[in-house]
């Protein structure tokens, strides 16, 4: 299995690990951190040198209660970040943003990957992905970041899920993205409740229609806090725990923003997974 980024095959044989670049003041886990270009860049660098395949640079928080981010100030953040990278770095990157307007510049930039939490659904998005020739990853998400804890309620969640992101790349390759430029994302702790989070991490094999590479992001995420009782500073090994069962069940991109350790443990399980298929060590 592989994703096309940028016309280059990004292959999933041994699930990707995507780096979290935030470059926001108020991001849940790291808000603050890489607000300035010299760090943003350093970081991007450190993760590429710690293995990561992919780097998921971000303006705008998602996190449960975020305000809305206006576009000029979004670009502000993402398209140095997007431009330094690119000059220094053969890995490719990726833009975690739902505005067309973003989508565009960034691909411009140096982007290969439109990470939308919001699965292209705002006005333009899709026309915007498709043009682009970038690759998309397509996220679940019941409501907005404002909102979308108050009171998630689902009948099937796996099913509800799963429809919805059959529709969704349904509607890009109608649009004429290639299949082999979309994958999903189930969305982990956007309008969910615990109990929803873990019956998709428990079921991710049958999230995505056979040969669409599935996403899985939890790292430091509250879930993990839920059932750790530690901070976001604090939940590396639960993160770590969630990763290695997600790509058993699995996922072929894994973000986090641990990248060093999370690389390790995606190759031991993948070489569980691998033997447990008949396969063998790389």
């Amino acid at each position: 299995m592989q994703v096309l980024v940028h016309g280059r095959p990004v292959g999933l044989a041994l699930p990707a690990v995507m780096g979290i670049l935030n470059v926001t003041p108020d991001s849940f886990s790291d808000g603050g951190r890489y607000a300035s270009l010299e760090a943003a860049i350093d970081q991007g660098l450190r993760m590429a040198a710690d293995g990561a395949s992919i780097i998921d640079v971000g303006g705008e928080s998602t996190r449960p209660g975020a305000s809305p981010v206006d576009t000029g100030e979004e670009l502000r953040r993402v398209l140095p970040v997007i431009e330094g990278l690119a000059a220094r770095l053969d890995v490719p990157l990726s833009v975690d943003t739902s505005k067309p307007e973003v989508m565009r510049a960034a691909v411009a930039a140096g982007a290969g990957l439109i990470n939308d939490v919001r699965a292209l659904e705002a006005h333009g998005a899709l026309e915007a992905a498709a043009a682009s020739g970038a690759a998309v990853c397509l996220m679940h998400m019941r409501g907005e970041p404002r909102s979308m804890q108050e009171d998630p309620c689902y009948g099937d969640v796996v099913a509800e899920v799963g429809a919805y992101l059959a529709a969704r790349v349904e509607a890009c390759r109608r649009a004429g993205i290639a299949p082999e430029r979309i994958s999903v994302d189930p969305g982990i702790g956007f309008g969910k409740r615990p109990e929803h989070n873990l019956a998709l991490l428990a079921a991710l094999d049958r999230l995505a229609e056979p040969g669409v590479p599935v996403l899985i992001g939890v790292s430091r995420k509250s879930l993990v806090g839920i059932i750790t009782g530690r901070p976001p500073g604090e939940r590396l090994a639960g993160s770590l725990a969630f990763a290695a069962l997600a790509v058993a069940r699995g996922a072929a991109i894994v973000r986090a923003h641990d990248v060093a350790a999370t690389v390790d443990v995606v190759k031991v399980a993948s070489a569980l997974r691998s033997a447990g298929s008949g396969g063998s060590l790389q």
